[in-house]
């Protein structure tokens, strides 16, 4: 084993030899383009530069009336907009965005045609840049006006069904280890050299994004490591932004609410490999642990490939040579000729491969291999196979896990973890695609001993109809399971992880799968504190777990 990768070997067209260095964390900010001067003086874009780089159409004013127009931000909400600001005036589902212009602050205004209608029947004096799609030059709009951040960051984008929060994260922790100073953007906020900043998307709006890419540069980030949702790539989102590397986990059916086909869902995901895409990223890195990663390795042309499941000869290859006791898995890793020995935290074969996957993109960058691959060892995700241990003898984890196949890989890997029994609380949401709850109650009610059907976030559907659904595919699977499964409906959230923990014994293991990091559960239009991992603690405390009084391992509880 060595302790460092191997330089110059080239692998199925990628040269492994870190040409893409980290930029150094002693950049200056003079270096560093944003929309902020010296002294915090604010830099602007003349307006007559959007128009050209837009296509626009000027209305209300002359081009000779803008050249004296300047922007300094740019913004999709009406009240949210500076006065030096851009308000985006996109179409909506109840009202076009236009309506609101009246009562912001911008200085100027982009909208389509139906926007400049209302506005100009409002009497709109201020100019007003008319295109055909707003979303189709947003990106590229708020690149230009914080000059293009992107260009002085690198930035990692990691797409697919599922694993792209924990990659991101594995990839956060393991190059702030190798020494860069690392920005996150994912499902679970943005953080900034370790400091959250709340965001609300998994991948912000273009106007957000090409803020935070500004923001970070000003506080000497180096490297980007981001999710970027199919949304994001449909809605034009990251469009006008640079990336470094891109990485694919896999592709299971979600989205099919948003997306008409899976195809359609995987055309949408390729755009981040495609050399013929706009937002391409220079270096692929694909798992070709499933059908769709070898498919989009093929779309990639070139790419990195990252593989567990012992195929022909990946670029990466991961195992586990063992596991601890504690679910902890020891990794070895080849690439470039070398391998290297660490140990992951995180259960599952799954997350074998999201850090094998982070090993390759991060390889790909030019980050040091073996201080990467120790960061690694103390990397923890939020909500994913969290762990909650109150002294209570059996396995209790809190887990994202909201597809059919996430749900899936979750209860085969506690699975293979424990001797006794597994039970499971699972829902599904509301306003989403409906074609996959019954396949969330099969996958669960397959490899679980007892599935209790609860309340996810229902929304503005009928919770009981929800579950419905996920009761039939779980009773239907369980008739045909070969053994004794035993189904339960009960709707409140909390109760159901009351009664998950009631049952459970030593030797058990049980999970609650569904919300993960979340704390909010969405009724109607409304969110209300609820956090499974707070949930699970109180019911074992409740039971006697984690008390003064607690027996600490229920060793007494029987079957």
């Amino acid at each position: 084993m060595r302790a460092a990768g191997g330089r110059g070997e080239s692998r199925g067209g990628i040269a492994f030899n870190g040409d893409e260095r980290a930029r150094s964390t002693e950049a200056t900010v003079d270096e560093q383009s944003s929309n902020q001067g010296s002294g915090g003086r604010r830099v602007t874009t003349p307006l007559a530069a959007i128009a050209e780089l837009a296509g626009a159409r000027v209305a209300g004013a002359s081009t000779e009336d803008i050249s004296g127009v300047g922007i300094a931000s740019v913004s999709l909400s009406s009240k949210d907009v500076e006065p030096d600001g851009l308000f985006a005036a996109l179409p909506g589902t109840r009202a076009h965005g236009a309506r609101f212009a009246g009562g912001s602050r911008a200085r100027a205004i982009l909208t389509d045609a139906e926007g400049a209608a209302i506005l100009r029947e409002a009497g709109e004096s201020r100019p007003v840049l008319v295109v055909e799609s707003v979303r189709e030059v947003l990106g590229e709009v708020a690149a230009l006006i914080y000059a293009h951040p992107s260009k002085h960051l690198t930035v990692i984008g990691v797409t697919g069904t599922s694993g792209k929060t924990t990659t991101t994260y594995l990839l956060e922790r393991g190059l702030t280890a190798a020494g860069c100073a690392v920005g996150l953007i994912g499902t679970t906020g943005t953080r900034i050299r370790g400091k959250d900043v709340p965001t609300s998307l998994t991948t912000p709006e273009a106007p957000t994004l090409q803020a935070l890419f500004a923001q970070m540069l000003e506080r000497g980030v180096t490297h980007v490591v981001m999710e970027v949702s199919s949304h994001a790539l449909a809605l034009g989102r990251v469009t006008g932004t640079q990336f470094a590397a891109a990485g694919f986990t896999n592709l299971s059916q979600d989205h099919l609410d948003f997306h008409p086909t899976m195809e359609d869902y995987f055309d949408t995901k390729a755009r981040l490999f495609d050399p013929a895409s706009p937002v391409a990223a220079r270096v692929a890195a694909v798992c070709v642990d499933d059908a769709w990663g070898k498919r989009m390795a093929q779309r990639a042309g070139t790419a990195i490939t990252v593989g567990t499941a012992g195929q022909d000869e990946p670029d990466v290859a991961a195992w586990v040579a063992s596991i601890s006791e504690s679910g902890a898995q020891n990794v070895e890793l080849r690439l470039g000729g070398e391998e290297y020995r660490f140990t992951l935290a995180l259960p599952g074969a799954f997350n074998v491969a999201n850090a094998a996957l982070a090993v390759a993109l991060a390889h790909a960058v030019g980050a040091d291999v073996a201080a990467f691959t120790a960061g690694l060892e103390s990397a923890t995700v939020p909500g994913r196979m969290e762990r909650i241990d109150n002294g209570q003898g059996f396995v209790a984890v809190v887990d994202y896990a909201h597809k059919p196949a996430a749900v899936a890989a979750v209860l085969e890997t506690l699975r293979g973890q424990v001797t006794g029994r597994i039970g499971v609380v699972v829902g599904a949401g509301g306003d989403r695609d409906r074609a996959k709850r019954p396949m969330m109650g099969a996958e669960a009610a397959t490899r679980a001993d007892l599935v209790i059907v609860t309340d996810d976030n229902p929304r503005t559907e009928d919770p009981a109809a929800i579950r419905a659904a996920v009761l039939a595919g779980a009773r239907d699977a369980a008739e045909n399971a070969g053994r004794a499964v035993e189904v339960r409906e009960v709707a409140s959230r909390a109760a159901a992880i009351d009664a998950l923990v009631e049952w459970a014994c030593p030797g058990d293991a049980i999970v609650v799968v569904g919300k993960g990091h979340e704390v909010g559960q969405i009724v109607g239009e409304e969110t209300h504190h609820f956090d499974d991992r707070e949930e699970m603690r109180r019911a074992l405390a409740a039971n006697g777990y984690g008390g003064n009084d607690a027996p600490g391992t229920g060793s007494e509880r029987g079957r």
